[in-house]
């Protein structure tokens, strides 16, 4: 007997239709976690073995239960994310994203208007205090050495750099601020997204691709 949920969100039911479409993404869009779809997608996907098609669907429900609970926050919120694009033209995964954020919420980011909306918005209420971003110049004046001190070799922690070596702080500021705001909104979602996984229940076989109490467990995100 098929289950027709994937997940329980607060009693609510997420239909497995969901996740079976997004299953159904051709490689090369995110439902294989891919980094690329410029390349013709072959015609059907290679055999996988049963625990990988296993793994490969809890992995999928999570990046919908994602998606599902992004949408709920939207409409808390009074957001309106743009319109969804098709599966075969899903935004393409950044490797950065992948290692920043984990394969499932890169994944939901890439595949959910919902997700990419409420993140923007995490973003934006970030206040970055001015002593943080004085610090991190401070820190990383590596990052700031201009064009001529790079060719030189010039050393930020050392002897060999003098003042006029590193790219001045009011012309990095603003970056720099912005750099701060957008790791404060990854880690709000962060924080968001645990809290709100509380309310989800999941069916057998949906389970998280990590839970230890199903054989084939593999804690990666």
């Amino acid at each position: 007997m098929t289950t027709e949920h994937a997940a329980l969100i607060n009693g609510e039911p997420l239909p497995t239709d969901r996740v079976n479409a997004f299953l159904e993404t051709p490689p090369g869009g995110a439902g294989n976690c891919a980094t690329s779809h410029d390349e013709p997608a072959p015609a059907r996907r290679p055999q996988e073995a049963p625990s990988v098609a296993r793994q490969r669907r809890r992995w999928a429900t999570q990046v919908i239960v994602t998606d599902e609970l992004a949408r709920r926050a939207c409409a808390d919120r009074g957001l309106n994310p743009p319109p969804e694009v098709s599966p075969a033209k899903v935004l393409t995964l950044a490797e950065s994203d992948v290692a920043d954020l984990g394969s499932i919420v890169a994944a939901a980011l890439a595949h959910s208007p919902a997700v990419r909306t409420l993140l923007a918005a995490l973003e934006a209420e970030q206040t970055v205090p001015e002593t943080a971003v004085r610090d991190y110049y401070d820190r990383n004046q590596d990052r700031f050495l201009t064009a001529d001190a790079l060719r030189r070799g010039a050393d930020p922690f050392g002897e060999t750099a003098a003042p006029e070596d590193l790219l001045p702080y009011d012309a990095v500021r603003e970056d720099i601020a912005r750099e701060l705001r957008r790791a404060a909104g990854r880690q709000a979602f962060f924080g968001w997204l645990d809290q709100a996984r509380g309310g989800v229940t999941y069916s057998h076989g949906h389970e998280h691709p990590g839970d230890p109490s199903h054989p084939d467990h593999e804690h990666r995100h």
